[in-house]
């Protein structure tokens, strides 16, 4: 299986922090975030290979992931306009053969247990063309808010709207069938949004897996700071 990590963002909210160091590589406990991502996902000994999108300062995120021990199985595209989420896919999607493959926003600090995402994807209803992974946030407001059925399928999706119905939200980890990435391929545009421009298109036919694990947008200083705590505990050994 392959992934695509988003790591193309400018990470306007982390200034100044981000106007010398690109989001992806914002350091928690002294290693960049995306380090915790190639770990993780490497670890697993599910991905063969992942590909990272960059934009904002990609010399720097070139030159970190020569030198990572992961190297060998990692490539890189430039986008010198940036694409949007979907866009990077439609982009790629011959990278991904005909086959499911994770997409994930890298700006994320998580320990969501990567096997049982993939075995949910695999035995997802016939009619469900993604898997998305979703948390309990204590901050509603700032997350997509997802509404399930009785089987786990999503009813529901409300993208950062002030009274959500709920706390039960996206974590911007996914796996997408061929279908997603055939209908992605089919929009008239380059530049393409996933949460307001697919995502809607398929509720009713997308499993959702509440993670297990920790899961943290690192978006903002206060989620910065308190990313930076957590990972003390998580990470100590």
């Amino acid at each position: 299986m392959r992934a695509l990590l988003l790591a193309a963002g400018l990470g306007t909210r982390l200034q100044p922090i981000t106007r010398s160091v690109p989001k992806c590589l914002v350091p928690i406990r002294g290693r960049p975030l995306i380090d915790y991502w190639f770990d993780h996902l490497f670890a697993a000994g599910i991905f063969e290979r992942v590909l990272v999108n960059t934009h904002y300062l990609a010399r720097q995120v070139q030159d970190h992931v020569a030198k990572s021990p992961w190297a060998g199985q990692i490539d890189l595209v430039y986008e010198g306009e940036l694409l949007g989420t979907a866009g990077t896919i439609k982009a790629n999607r011959h990278y991904f053969g005909g086959d499911s493959f994770m997409v994930a926003h890298s700006d994320n600090l998580t320990t969501f247990d990567v096997g049982q995402f993939v075995g949910a994807h695999t035995a997802r209803p016939p009619s469900c063309a993604m898997t998305m992974l979703t948390f309990r946030t204590d901050d509603p407001r700032s997350c997509g808010i997802v509404e399930l059925d009785a089987s786990g399928v999503v009813t529901g999706f409300h993208e950062k709207i002030n009274n959500p119905p709920g706390d039960l939200a996206n974590a911007a980890v996914y796996l997408l069938t061929s279908e997603v990435a055939n209908f992605i391929a089919g929009f008239d545009k380059s530049v393409i949004d996933l949460s307001t421009e697919v995502i809607p298109h398929f509720v009713g036919r997308i499993m959702a897996v509440v993670g297990s694990g920790y899961h943290r947008d690192v978006g903002t200083f206060e989620s910065l700071q308190r990313a930076e705590r957590d990972a003390a505990i998580l990470f100590s050994s």
